[in-house]
């Protein structure tokens, strides 16, 4: 009976959802040209090398999935709107664009903010700026609407840059929606999610996300969980610091019963923003080794393709359940060669979208909370 009672609950927020049709950007051929992107430099656009090291109304936004990079969708600035590419980055905590009165090439490669052409556009004194470990950002606090399908949040605060470093060049979006915890957050305004609370457009203070294999069918919900992105039941994992990322507790991570990986206990981020999964470099030579990966001259980690089909899973277990991620899913293949969907970083560990393709994830902010489920 209770099992009955919470399918009916979802259901009943599935129906309240807001369906925005998706869209479709197919870059990764274009962005391999004009980057020679090889694996050597392919960490400069992944998680921790991203991050600040300072450390009744529901819709669906449109993402597109690029194989190389990272998949985000399109939100309207302003009035009348003016479109953008957003990366949906559940690793930061700000929103940004691109201004126009930034002249750097990587700004002239992406759309650009004219505050002048809004009418509800508020200007603002306070500078930002953000320090990523590959370069920097930096520009001016505004104030406007944002728009998301059919969901208006008025006198937002945004940065709009003036200055970017190269490496934002190549990039597929234009800017960056952060949705971790405010306090993370550089701009002096409220975040987001905050701002969308307050003013009633998001009641249950949550959002999910389904990333598909697929260039089509991903999305990101804010408002609520919608089932027909997952089977079985959502598993309920607490977060373990409410001022920062969205940070949970892993007691393990095993292939064939065996602890390779995170013996002991350890911490990991939920990441949109990260395409790989990353952790410290003994544990992840040691995932690397078990499922039969090496490592080439160059420093690339090289895998056999043909021994996919006998790769082991690879089980994160978190707050008493086991998350499989099965060779389909941690191996990059490119090719005649193949990879492995792991990274080497000092810090915590980090399930980027290798890990977010496999489970629908949840975020409940009220009760600090991260869900998954079984994606379709």
């Amino acid at each position: 009976m209770k099992s009955a009672v919470v399918l009916f609950a979802l259901v009943a927020i599935s129906e309240c959802l807001i369906k925005v049709p998706l869209i479709k950007r197919n870059m990764a051929s274009n962005m391999a040209s004009k980057m020679n992107l090889h694996e050597n430099n392919k960490r400069k656009y992944q998680p921790r090398v991203r991050l600040n090291p300072r450390l009744a109304s529901n819709t669906n936004v449109p993402m597109t999935y690029d194989p190389l990079l990272t998949y985000y969708g399109v939100i309207s600035i302003g009035t009348p709107h003016q479109s953008f590419k957003v990366l949906f980055d559940t690793g930061s905590s700000d929103l940004w664009v691109p201004s126009i009165n930034c002249s750097s090439p990587a700004c002239n490669a992406h759309a650009k903010f004219n505050s002048s052409a809004s009418s509800t556009f508020k200007s603002s004194s306070q500078s930002f700026s953000i320090q990523y470990y590959t370069g920097s950002m930096t520009g001016v606090e505004g104030y406007d609407t944002i728009q998301l399908g059919d969901l208006y949040v008025e006198n937002q605060a945004f940065g709009l840059s003036t200055y970017e470093d190269s490496f934002l060049e190549y990039v597929p979006w234009d800017g960056i929606m952060g949705l971790a915890y405010p306090q993370q957050a550089v701009e002096t305004g409220r975040t987001f999610l905050t701002n969308m609370f307050d003013q009633g457009k998001n009641p249950q203070n949550m959002f999910s996300i389904y990333l598909s294999n697929s260039e089509e069918g991903s999305m990101i919900i804010f408002g609520g969980i919608d089932p027909i992105y997952f089977t079985g039941g959502i598993q309920w994992i607490p977060v373990l610091q409410t001022t920062g990322y969205w940070q949970i507790a892993v007691t393990s991570i095993t292939i064939n019963g065996n602890t390779v990986a995170c013996s002991g206990g350890c911490q990991a981020v939920v990441d949109s923003g990260t395409a790989l999964i990353v952790g410290p470099a003994k544990d992840v030579g040691n995932l690397n080794g078990w499922v039969g990966a090496y490592t080439d001259q160059d420093g690339n980690v090289i895998l056999r393709c043909d021994n996919i089909d006998v790769m082991p899973d690879i089980v994160f277990n978190i707050n008493g359940y086991s998350f499989s991620l099965p060779p389909s899913a941690y191996v990059y293949t490119n090719g005649d060669s193949c990879t492995t969907g792991l990274e080497m970083a000092p810090g915590p560990w980090t399930l980027g979208e290798v890990f977010m393709r496999q489970f629908y994830t949840v975020f409940d902010i009220s009760n600090n909370l991260v869900g998954l489920a079984s994606a379709v």
